[in-house]
């Protein structure tokens, strides 16, 4: 092969490979693609559980979710969705509330708010938490950005009082907010050693397969709701 063709060949090796790491991250229906229709972009809101501690990049919830929303996951007629990670390790709801302009960006169809779990192994005052979830819920509103509120529930070890203020956070902001609800975030592994990863805390492959299959519902909700919200705009 003559120089010149083996650099055209290396580079469209290298754009093919380019264009098969980009394309998981947005799915969607034949119809959808036809039609040239803006991908709904879904942003993940959230700390390590979100951002895949301890997993490979394919094993994390952000990727999980995207296989099972192109597997059957998603209605067929449904619009293109882009599934955006912004979880970082060790945020808090205060955290959280601090980087929220600009982990959500402008264009911003739906966000899932995965945060609290670090307020309550730390022992974060329930109140504190509250008021910096439901700020962040309250800006997301007032710009018109439906919302999955991820709930999440204080560790026995931290006393009975404190786990009763801090449980009951995530339905009442969902409620005051009209935020689609998944009581849970770790429904089904928290406390399942086969489930996590050797600290105990982490979700392992398995286990975020668990967490997947049960926000799912919740998801196609919210979903639903930013399509509905862009058809009316």
């Amino acid at each position: 092969m003559k120089p010149a063709r083996r650099v055209v060949a290396a580079l469209a090796g290298l754009l093919a490979a380019i264009v098969f790491y980009v394309a998981p991250a947005t799915f969607s229906s034949a119809r959808a693609e036809k039609a040239g229709e803006r991908p709904l972009k879904v942003v993940l809101l959230g700390d390590s559980l979100t951002a895949g501690y301890g997993l490979p990049p394919g094993d994390g919830f952000a990727a999980q979710l995207r296989k099972a929303l192109a597997e059957g996951g998603h209605p067929e007629n449904a619009p293109p969705v882009e599934i955006v990670d912004a979880g970082v390790s060790g945020d808090t709801t205060t955290d959280g509330l601090a980087r929220l302009d600009w982990a959500v960006p402008s264009g911003t169809d739906a966000v899932v708010v995965e945060l609290g779990a670090n307020d309550a192994l730390r022992g974060i005052d329930p109140a504190v938490t509250r008021k910096a979830l439901g700020e962040i819920l309250r800006r997301l509103k007032a710009r018109g950005i439906p919302v999955l509120l991820a709930g999440m529930k204080a560790p026995p070890n931290m006393g009975t009082d404190y786990k009763r203020a801090f449980d009951v956070i995530f339905p009442d902001l969902a409620k005051a907010y009209d935020s689609v609800l998944y009581p849970f975030f770790l429904e089904g592994v928290a406390a399942q050693p086969s489930l996590n990863q050797a600290d105990g805390m982490h979700p392992n492959a398995a286990g975020v397969r668990v967490i997947v299959r049960g926000i799912l519902p919740r998801v196609e909700e919210l979903i639903a709701r930013a399509a509905a919200r862009r058809d009316r705009s």
